[in-house]
This record gives structure tokens, C-alpha cells and sequence, in this order.
């Protein structure tokens, strides 16, 4: 058991190390659940271990966990890659290259909403791209409902209303 745990692991590290953005604690159980790897109670406890021993890094975003590998993480990938299968590397490979986009997407473009001191509700919406911030836009609405339908629909909607902006400011 303690074999296959460590695969999970090196798994999750390995496909982090493999793109530059993170993952949502979604994303990376959806790969190992659809290829039926494990179930989704090991890949929770694999995130956990492999935050605590400073492996991965772990940011909360609206009720998103999103990890990131470390150096740390890196250096134990590079010692014990060789643990993950070929075949296993191949699939990692092969559903980042086909899902890259979508995921990237998911993560690039950031939407929050928190509760103002006057009472009403701000949507913080973001679009990002590598370590820079395209846009960074608060709506303030009177209520919650408002501030989740706008961060609802900001991945769909950002790019879009992105290029508007820039069109009537340019």
C-alpha cells in the first residue's frame, strides 16, 4: 500500500511539474479518478501529505484549492520519477495536452466575492496571465446572489469583456 501511495504522490507531483499554473484540488482528482488510479479519499490524503512535508503549496480561492509544486517538491520529483510507469506518463502527458487550455483557463481568470463594511457585497474578478495582472475588477452589488451570479459567470465572459474594455479605452 505504502508503493502505490507513494505513486499517488509522485502523480500529483508529477503533473504539476509538468504545466505553469497550478491545479485545483478538481482537476487533479478528476485525472486520477478517471483513469480509476485510486479513489478519492487517498488522492485528498496524498494533497495533505504532500502539503505538510512542504511538497506542494496550497492557496484558497473561493473554496478552490489551488497547488503549486515547490523546490522541494522538484527535487523529490527528480530523485523517484523514475517510479512512475512510462504508460502512467504517457496519460499525464497526453490529458495535459488535450485539457491544457481548459485548464489553464479555469485558473487564469479568478472570481471571488466577500462581504463590504457598508453591508452590500463585492465581486472581485481577475484576468491573469503568468505572474502578471491583465485586469482586476470589483463590482459592488447589494446582494450575495449578485456577487455569485458575477463570479459565476466570469470564465465565461472574461475574455470577451476584456477586449471590450480595451477596444473603448484604446
Amino acid at each position: 500500500m505504502a508503493d502505490t501511495f507513494t505513486l499517488y504522490k509522485l502523480i500529483i507531483l508529477y503533473m504539476l511539474d509538468k504545466i505553469s499554473f497550478p491545479l485545483s484540488n478538481a482537476q487533479l482528482s478528476e485525472f486520477i479518478l478517471e483513469k480509476e488510479y485510486t479513489d478519492y479519499f487517498t488522492v485528498q490524503s496524498a494533497l495533505s501529505e504532500l502539503s505538510e512535508t512542504g511538497f506542494l503549496k496550497v492557496r484558497t480561492v473561493r473554496n478552490t484549492s489551488l497547488y503549486y509544486i515547490t523546490e522541494e517538491g522538484r527535487k523529490t520529483l527528480s530523485y523517484f520519477s523514475k517510479k512512475i510507469s512510462s504508460a502512467i506518463r504517457e496519460e499525464i502527458d497526453s490529458f495535459l495536452s488535450e485539457h491544457g487550455y481548459e485548464l489553464r483557463n479555469e485558473i487564469s481568470t479568478p472570481a471571488d466575492y466577500y462581504r463590504t463594511e457598508s453591508g452590500e457585497y463585492a465581486a472581485r474578478c481577475r484576468v491573469l496571465e503568468k505572474d502578471s495582472v491583465l485586469i482586476d475588477l470589483t463590482l459592488t452589488v447589494p446582494v450575495k446572489e449578485q456577487a455569485e451570479a458575477i463570479c459565476g459567470h466570469w470564465r465565461d465572459k472574461s475574455q470577451e469583456l476584456y477586449a471590450s474594455i480595451m477596444k473603448e479605452l484604446l
